[in-house]
């Protein structure tokens, strides 16, 4: 890795976040729901293609305590296959409408890493984040199309592609690499004014297990960033794998991960089971 090293101080900042004039303080961390409106994605409990379903499930997260949603049309489990932008928009829209009408106000995330989509989610339903897992590595148009939407863009790391990611992952030093890459990201998102960014390493995303231990063992790492750092591994293959189980027995798993993440500085859990999830923020909160 060039001029970026792990080690040396780890630095810390009151973070927040814009979403839409309001600001969200990450002095406490916050939970992300995820809402699939795919009838693919690797955990089943996670999918809502219908409106109705949606709506039903975020109001379910919403009284559980999570703080955004983050609605995702493709799904990327690995070996997944790409959809095209007229199909993803097709699954998107009438979920954000829906979600919309039922809370105007509340906190919404897109997952996609299609500048033209995150486009048209911002212009039609006033939707507060992008959650992008290619960090803008997938369509050249992403970053110059954040500048000019002004809303927080979350930038994820994956080697590869869904569809091939999970090949043959390979790295001299998985931190180092995913360290210097983000300092790149960041570094051009900055010379277009874009500095309301959400870190995310992509467990699972073009690593192996023991990869994604190495990430988890030194997520603090990532805090020299000095920018809010986001984590997604409920359930996920890192989880149910080292527990020999299915991700429908992965919850504990998840929520011991969970509270690691929280201990080395995640400030954005993106999870599937919420109760759980905000539960752990207590406890983080009340030990910390």
């Amino acid at each position: 890795m060039k001029n970026f090293s792990t080690s040396g101080p780890l630095f810390s900042k009151n973070l927040s976040l814009n979403l839409g004039g309001s600001i969200m303080d990450l002095s406490r961390p916050r939970v992300m729901g995820i809402i699939n409106a795919t009838p693919d994605s690797f955990y089943d409990g996670s999918r809502v293609p219908e409106p109705a379903q949606a709506i039903e499930k975020a109001r379910e997260m919403i009284e559980q305590g999570v703080d955004i949603l983050d609605v995702g049309a493709v799904s990327t489990r690995p070996g997944s296959q790409e959809i095209s932008e007229i199909e993803e928009l097709e699954r998107l829209s009438p979920v954000l409408e829906a979600l919309r009408e039922a809370f105007p106000d509340f906190p919404v995330s897109v997952d996609t890493w299609r500048a033209s989509v995150a486009r048209t989610v911002k212009e039609r339903f006033e939707i507060q984040l992008i959650n992008d897992i290619s960090a803008g590595t997938l369509d050249p148009d992403m970053f110059p199309t954040m500048a000019q939407l002004g809303i927080p863009y979350i930038i994820m790391h994956m080697q590869g592609t869904p569809p091939n990611m999970q090949d043959n992952p390979a790295y001299e030093n998985v931190v180092d690499e995913v360290l210097q890459f983000f300092a790149e990201r960041v570094y051009k998102l900055s010379l277009l004014g874009v500095n309301d960014i959400v870190i995310d390493p992509g467990f699972g995303f073009g690593k192996t297990l023991e990869q994604n231990y190495m990430l988890l063992g030194q997520f603090d790492s990532f805090k020299m960033l000095e920018l809010p750092l986001m984590a997604g591994l409920s359930r996920k293959s890192m989880i149910y794998k080292l527990l020999e189980s299915e991700p429908d027995d992965a919850l504990n798993g998840s929520t011991a991960a969970h509270m690691a993440l929280l201990l080395k500085g995640a400030r954005l859990l993106r999870v599937h089971d919420v109760k759980a999830a905000v539960e752990t923020v207590k406890i983080f909160q009340q030990i910390c």
